[in-house]
């Protein structure tokens, strides 16, 4: 049987195939990781963080400060507050795995605040 797929090629249009998949799968992999490492970069640029921190603090002066005027209640703006200052000591950690937790630790308690804010108002 081996002897007969050698003389009809047909090892070596699997060998072909496989290579044809290993050019394939190469040339992807490294597609792939260089379209994510390019947007890995785009992500870690400080002004993303900045001009995100930006728009959280806008958003939520406004949001929170709106709603303290509306229905009288300051707890849910200084829970606010408490986070997006969470969140901007955690724009001079060193981008890292600190940086991520104080940021997600920041959001979450601006979100509790943000909820917190809506709730009063009802």
């Amino acid at each position: 049987m081996f002897q007969n797929a050698l003389s009809r090629g047909s090892l070596d249009r699997l060998a072909v195939a496989l290579s044809g998949l290993c050019a394939a799968h190469c040339l992807t992999t490294a597609i792939l990781l260089g379209a994510l490492s390019s947007a890995g970069g785009f992500f870690a640029n400080p002004i993303f963080h900045e001009t995100g921190l930006f728009l959280a603090i806008v958003l939520g002066a406004v949001a929170l400060g709106n709603g303290a005027i509306a229905h009288g209640f300051m707890m849910p703006a200084a829970i606010g507050a408490l986070g997006l200052g969470i969140m901007a000591g955690a724009l001079n950690l060193p981008h890292g795995s600190e940086e991520g937790v104080y940021t997600v630790i920041g959001v979450m308690i601006l979100a509790l605040g943000h909820d917190l804010n809506r709730r009063a108002g009802h």
